[in-house]
């Protein structure tokens, strides 16, 4: 069951019916997916993983659903509410089919090797000439249709890292499982500078700057991340200096592209504004561009969520944070108790997943990532990494005290016992 979850992440995100038309005819995607499910239904080891998390995406759900239904522009967001809900679909299949250690390690795995496979794919048809020009700039793009945009395979990329960081904690395939992590790491890098995302870099950034902090030779590793980063920059195009550099300094970048970035601002406030005009439900999940006649979407998690869920999504997502708050920090104790096993893969994947969740909400204010499949797939990872961490807990035994050697006798004459002295 295993194997065709990651079959189905591999279709999910690198998407080769959107690359080849003429396995998009033949909906690949719906027919491996009613498969897996048919499977699902027979497969004998299906267990419910008691968390609190469960309840917290129901409820979301529950207010996507309502929100939805609510909205005048249901017919607008009918795409993305469905699309998201296959996500949902896949969320359950993995926490009712995965939960033991191997399994986990498995579908970890599994993931990082899926979007290596999704890198080295969109970076061959980028070197073949694939790319979009935006923003002034040739950027490269993901393969796939759905998530491809520059700034969302930049995000992409960068949610991913944390868990390579987990699996080369852990010691996943040895020297040779971290030299292809450290290639990786390496190609991620190249394939976000590409992108000329800057919300993305910030993101790669903001990533190094958390791994290197948790070193032991942080001061020596931020020394070397500061003079391999200027020479990173310097080695790009012209036109992608100019790009990132408006980050810091807007007036150096063409007109579009300042106002890219004050689109972001612009989407958190239009987002209140929308809720204020729908308290309850707001304009619904999807509906932001026929609700607010703009051609483009929010750039902005939290004027999404407010905007388009009104207070049942703050309430209830709201909840799911406080979930994934609940977890990390069980998780964090469960590790400082047993310190022996702090690089297994169930302890490094939970604190990857915080930094994932931290990237998330950082980058949230860079780019509308509220139905990202993310949130519900790193769910499920922590999920069935505590349930796993507590199982473990349960049947660990202490190793027994070596037990005092027992005192030889030594036989001198029929009725006399010499015992030997103590040191």
């Amino acid at each position: 069951m295993q194997w065709l979850l990651i079959g189905y992440m591999f279709l999910f995100i690198d998407r080769p019916f959107e690359v080849w038309p003429w396995l998009g005819d033949l909906h690949v995607e719906r027919v491996y997916m009613v498969l897996t499910m048919a499977a699902w239904a027979a497969y004998p080891h299906k267990r419910w993983l008691p968390n609190v998390q469960q309840a917290a995406y129901a409820g979301f759900a529950a207010a996507v659903a309502v929100c939805w239904l609510m909205s005048p522009w249901a017919d607008k967001g009918q795409l993305v509410v469905e699309n998201w809900f296959k996500i949902v679909v896949f969320y359950y299949l993995l926490v009712t089919t995965v939960h033991d250690e191997q399994g986990l390690r498995n579908i970890a795995v599994g993931f990082v090797a899926v979007m290596g496979l999704y890198l080295l794919h969109s970076f061959r048809e980028y070197l073949g000439g694939r790319h979009t020009f935006r923003m002034g700039i040739s950027r490269m793009m993901g393969v796939d249709g759905t998530l491809g945009d520059p700034n969302s395979f930049g995000a992409s990329i960068v949610y991913a890292l944390p868990l390579v960081a987990a699996v080369w904690a852990a010691g996943i395939g040895g020297k040779r499982g971290r030299v292809l992590l450290a290639g990786y790491v390496g190609l991620s890098c190249l394939c976000v500078l590409l992108t000329g995302s800057r919300g993305s870099l910030i993101g790669l950034v903001v990533w190094f700057t958390i791994v290197i902090w948790g070193t032991k030779y942080r001061v020596k590793a931020l020394a070397g991340f500061a003079v391999a980063a200027p020479l990173a920059f310097v080695a790009l195009p012209d036109s992608l200096q100019n790009r990132f550099e408006t980050i810091i300094n807007p007036e150096v970048g063409p007109k579009n592209a300042q106002e890219s970035g004050e689109g972001r601002i612009f989407g958190f406030l239009t987002g209140f504004e929308l809720w204020a005009a729908n308290p309850l439900s707001g304009v619904g999940p999807g509906a932001w561009r026929p609700a607010t006649g703009q051609p483009i979407e929010s750039h902005n998690l939290y004027g999404q969520l407010v905007g388009e869920m009104g207070g049942l999504g703050v309430l209830s997502f709201g909840f799911l944070m406080w979930c994934f708050w609940t977890n990390l920090r069980a998780m964090k104790r469960l590790r400082g108790h047993y310190p022996e096993w702090r690089n297994d893969l169930v302890f490094t994947l939970p604190s990857a997943i915080g930094v994932s969740l931290f990237l998330l909400l950082l980058m949230g204010n860079f780019g509308h990532n509220l139905f990202r499949f993310t949130w519900l797939w790193y769910g499920g990872f922590l999920i069935i990494a505590r349930h796993c961490a507590e199982v473990r807990v349960a049947n660990w035994e202490p190793a027994p005290e070596p037990a005092d050697e027992e005192e030889e006798e030594y036989e001198l004459e029929p009725g006399w016992v010499l015992h030997p002295p103590h040191a």
